[in-house]
């Protein structure tokens, strides 16, 4: 009689274990949206935070913001600007920093370029900047096209989100 309630017992156990693991499997299948994000649809893209510190000698200077997605995966294949010679991504490191061709942009993410990590290196600029002067930039998107806006040059020590 011991021997069948153990039994029972563990084969219950193992059943319910099963159901929950094989649940689990199946929601976080069901959440990916496949590999690339295609399940979540076209990309939905907007930029948020933008702005380049004034260049200490008006020569190259640094340019950061965030491209938030609310829907599929996509990827920012180039930057350019009509009031620069070269718009070029880099991405550092905590012993250098490197150029790049491409970053992902997330579904349902972001990609952040900050101070310290992936930011823009804006050269040859047609006017040197000063304080209040907005550069356009555009970025050119894998599957979304190009999205232009207008980043204002903004204090050397400028942090978004800050007073």
């Amino acid at each position: 009689m011991v021997t069948g309630t153990r039994f029972r017992r563990t084969a219950l156990t193992g059943a319910v274990l099963a159901t929950v693991l094989g649940g689990g499997a199946l929601l976080a299948a069901c959440g990916t949206g496949g590999q690339d994000g295609a399940a979540a649809g076209p990309a939905r893209l907007s930029v948020a935070d933008s702005y380049i510190p004034l260049p200490p000698a008006g020569g190259m200077a640094a340019g950061y913001l965030t491209v938030r997605n609310d829907g599929g995966r996509d990827e920012l294949v180039k930057v350019s600007s009509p009031g620069a010679e070269s718009v070029t991504m880099h991405r550092s490191t905590p012993s250098s920093m490197e150029q790049v061709a491409s970053l992902d942009v997330p579904a349902h993410g972001a990609l952040q370029f900050a101070r310290g990590g992936t930011h823009l290196m804006i050269m040859g600029w047609q006017k040197a900047p000063a304080l209040g002067d907005e550069l356009e930039l555009d970025l050119t998107f894998a599957k979304s096209g190009t999205i232009s806006v207008k980043v204002p040059v903004k204090e050397l020590t400028y942090r978004p989100g800050q007073s």
